[in-house]
């Protein structure tokens, strides 16, 4: 499950917001595009500025952030005092501050953040490598595109999105796509990958029409995401699925669900309450266990991937565990944010000086109001294995072996037992060697190689979900 983490800047650098800055003029050396290397816990981001001067001396920039794809972010202001240099970025409450070099060579100094200062030297440069996407696709698409749009009237918000239709000759089966955790639009995109596009793409060509949408509050959809829980984000899938019945292209009798992380908590939620028009599910990395435990195994794996002692492991779950404790036990929002304020400043006490410089108080706040989130307390205390009992319709369950966010053994496991009670006659579950939680083919699984991996998804993996979907929608 994508972690929702308030601790990974990587989130953070999906930004919009107005730039101007004002300083006075420090020659032509320090205009051009500048490149540095931005290194926390469990991943490294390449950073670049491109400063340019206004024709009154003043200086500007646009921040872009390569490894995500994401480019043309504005700057708040940029100061440019003798050798100083100072960039503010106001949307994330941060920016640069570094010490320009007399040749032009290097700007060497601190990117800050949330109370934290993390050491980033810049160094100037003719060409940013974009991160290379090679599964992309490219336009012109050998099908039909269409921006959608749809209400759910239960929630009274209005969903869009994309969808793909095939060449030939319609009514199509069709799939809606269900991304995971977090505020995720349409392709899901993470780390400079967009999934679910690549997927929409590789299905539409073998027939199968795609619908997939931006989450809650993001992109062309409306509502707030931030009071919604796993099972309201059901009630969106159930919109689309009666947008896809009323279109002619569609066949009604053979549409279908895939959900990716939460998606594969949602999708089962969906299918259950509307089992007559759910023809199939596919479960991508789908959880089969209570959040507690998901979440705690995904503490420890991680943590081990990225080189944490055994002591380190040990003690950061121990606070995980009394994290949740806490939140299970106290009602009264108050009380439970005072109860949760002490434990964290009790975990902070037993780590080293340089741990508590990469947890300021901003990340506190963030995370304390994320643990009393809705959408947490529901997630942390629901087993999927009731729903999964309850679905008739045939599906597929796939992970990969290297998974450290959904670990695949212990929750297909769980699926398929709680398929199985449940009596479902048609339901396959794979295990897919070397694959990751982003089903990439992986060196450990660890976050930290999402950006770094060129891959997006891994052929075998698509080819195994279009296949076991055609053999089901086979007229």
């Amino acid at each position: 499950m994508k972690k929702r983490s308030i601790s990974s800047l990587a989130l953070w650098l999906v930004l919009i917001g107005s730039v101007f800055g004002q300083a006075r003029p420090h020659g032509n050396g320090l205009a051009g595009t500048w490149q540095g290397l931005l290194k926390f816990p469990g991943a490294e981001l390449r950073i670049v500025f491109r400063i340019s001067q206004n024709p009154d001396g003043t200086w500007k920039a646009l921040l872009d952030s390569p490894d995500q794809g994401a480019r043309d972010i504005p700057t708040s202001s940029v100061v440019v005092e003798n050798d100083r240099l100072v960039i503010g970025v106001q949307v994330v409450a941060g920016g640069f501050e570094g010490k320009i070099k007399a040749d032009f060579s290097e700007i060497d100094g601190q990117w800050k953040q949330a109370g934290m200062e993390i050491p980033l030297a810049l160094k100037k440069t003719d060409r940013v490598e974009g991160p290379n996407r090679p599964q992309e696709p490219k336009k012109p698409y050998p099908y039909r595109e269409e921006e959608v749009g749809y209400e759910n009237p239960a929630a009274g918000i209005r969903l869009a999105g994309t969808l793909t239709l095939p060449s030939g000759s319609a009514p199509f089966p069709a799939v809606l796509l269900i991304t995971g955790s977090g505020q995720q639009d349409r392709d899901e995109t993470v780390m400079g990958h967009k999934p679910f596009l690549v997927l929409a793409d590789y299905l539409t060509r073998r027939g199968i029409a795609v619908l997939r949408v931006d989450d809650r509050g993001v992109g062309g959809s409306g509502g707030d995401p931030s009071l919604a829980t796993t099972l309201d984000f059901s009630g969106d899938v159930l919109a689309g699925i009666a947008y896809l019945k009323n279109r002619k292209e569609i066949d009604p009798g053979r549409i279908g669900l895939i959900g990716h992380s939460e998606g594969g908590l949602i999708a089962p939620l969906a299918a259950v309450k509307n089992a007559k028009d759910v023809a199939f599910i596919v479960l991508m990395a789908g959880p089969g266990l209570i959040g507690e435990e998901i979440l705690l195994m995904q503490g420890r794996l991680i943590n081990k991937a990225n080189g944490a002692s055994d002591a380190v492991v040990a003690r950061d779950s121990a606070q995980q565990k009394t994290m949740f404790r806490l939140l299970m036990e106290e009602k009264d929002a108050a009380a439970l944010e005072a109860r949760l304020r002490q434990a964290w400043k009790d975990a902070t006490a037993q780590m080293s000086a340089e741990e508590q410089k990469k947890l300021p108080p901003a990340i506190q706040d963030a995370s304390i109001k994320m643990i009393m989130s809705p959408w947490f307390r529901f997630f942390l205390t629901y087993d999927p294995r009731p729903t999964l009992q309850k679905v008739a319709c045939p599906l597929l369950a796939v992970n990969g072996e290297k998974d450290l966010q959904v670990p695949a053994e212990e929750n297909l496991k769980a699926i398929a037992g709680a398929l199985q009670t449940g009596g479902n006659g048609d339901f396959t579950v794979k295990k897919l060697p070397g694959l990751n939680h982003l089903f990439q083919t992986s060196l450990n699984g660890s976050p930290s190689e999402y950006a770094k991996i060129e891959e997006t998804i891994a052929p075998a993996a698509l080819q195994l979900i279009g296949d076991w979907i055609l053999e089901r929608t086979a007229k």
